[in-house]
C-alpha cells in the first residue's frame, strides 16, 4: 500500500516506522510548508498534521479521490462540513480522536459504565487528562470523546474546564513533560470512587491504530469511525 504522510512530526515519524515494518511505502511526507506532490501516487493518506492545517489536508485528499484517516484534533467545528464534502465526492474518511486500540476499547467501558451510572445519583463524575507540553489543544479529542461517551449515556449535558454546574462534567486537563497520553474517569460519592484509567506508554499505539485504520479503508467509500474498523458496533 502505498502511503502519503500529511503531517511529518513525531508522530508522523513513528506512523512511518510501522508503515514501512508492515510493508508499506511512504510516497509523500508533507510538512505544513511543503506541496501535495505525489499525494496523487497514493492509495491512502493518513493525517497528523495540525489543527490550522487538517481541513486544507482532508479537502486535498477528497478532490484527489484519496481516501484519509484523519488522527488531528482541535478542527472539529469544521467536522460535519468535511463529512458533507466526503459524501458530496464519493470520497472515504476515518476521523478519530484517538487510534489506539486500548483508548477506542476504553471508549466502549466508558459508555457502559456511564449507562450503569446514570441509575445511581449518589455520584459525581469527573475526569483527568495529561498531555505532554507540546500538545497544542486542551481538552485533548480523547477527553471530549469520552466526555460525549458519557453524556450520550446519562443526565449530563456538557462539559467544561471551570467549576461545573451539577449536570456538566469537569475535565481538568494537565500538561506534563514526555507524558503522551492518560486519560482517567471518576464516580465519586461520600462514601467510595470508582476509576477508569487508560495510560499510553508510548506513541506506539496511536501509530499502529492509524495504520491499520488505513489498511482497512482502502477500497471502502463512506464515512467511518475506529468503530467500524475493529467491528465494535
Amino acid at each position: 500500500m502505498k502511503i502519503a504522510l500529511l503531517g511529518y512530526g513525531k508522530m508522523g515519524k513513528v506512523i512511518e516506522r510501522i508503515a514501512l515494518e508492515r510493508g508499506h511505502e511512504i510516497v509523500l511526507r508533507k510538512s505544513s510548508t511543503s506541496s501535495y506532490d505525489g499525494l496523487t501516487n497514493a492509495d491512502v493518506a493518513i493525517d497528523f498534521s495540525i489543527p490550522e492545517s487538517a481541513v486544507c489536508n482532508i479537502t486535498a485528499c477528497f478532490d484527489t479521490n484519496i481516501p484519509v484517516v484523519c488522527g488531528t484534533t482541535g478542527w472539529l467545528d469544521q467536522y460535519d462540513e468535511m463529512v458533507s464534502l466526503c459524501k458530496s465526492k464519493n470520497g472515504s474518511f476515518i476521523y478519530g480522536s484517538n487510534f489506539s486500540l486500548g483508548v477506542n476499547i476504553f471508549f466502549e467501558l466508558n459508555a457502559y459504565l456511564a449507562k450503569m451510572m446514570s441509575k445511581i445519583d449518589q455520584y459525581k463524575v469527573s475526569m483527568e487528562e495529561i498531555h505532554h507540553t507540546q500538545k497544542l489543544d486542551s481538552p485533548s479529542g480523547t477527553a471530549i470523546s469520552l466526555a460525549k461517551g458519557i453524556i450520550e449515556n446519562s443526565n449530563y449535558i456538557n462539559w467544561t474546564l471551570e467549576n461545573p454546574e451539577p449536570n456538566e462534567i469537569r475535565i481538568d486537563a494537565k500538561r506534563i513533560n514526555n507524558v503522551p497520553g492518560t486519560h482517567s474517569i471518576f464516580y465519586d460519592s461520600e462514601v467510595d470512587q470508582i476509576e477508569i484509567k487508560h495510560t499510553a506508554h508510548n506513541r506506539e499505539g496511536f501509530a499502529l491504530g492509524a495504520v491499520i485504520a488505513a489498511e482497512w479503508l482502502q477500497n471502502k467509500k463512506g464515512v467511518f469511525t475506529m468503530k467500524d474498523v475493529l467491528s465494535l458496533n
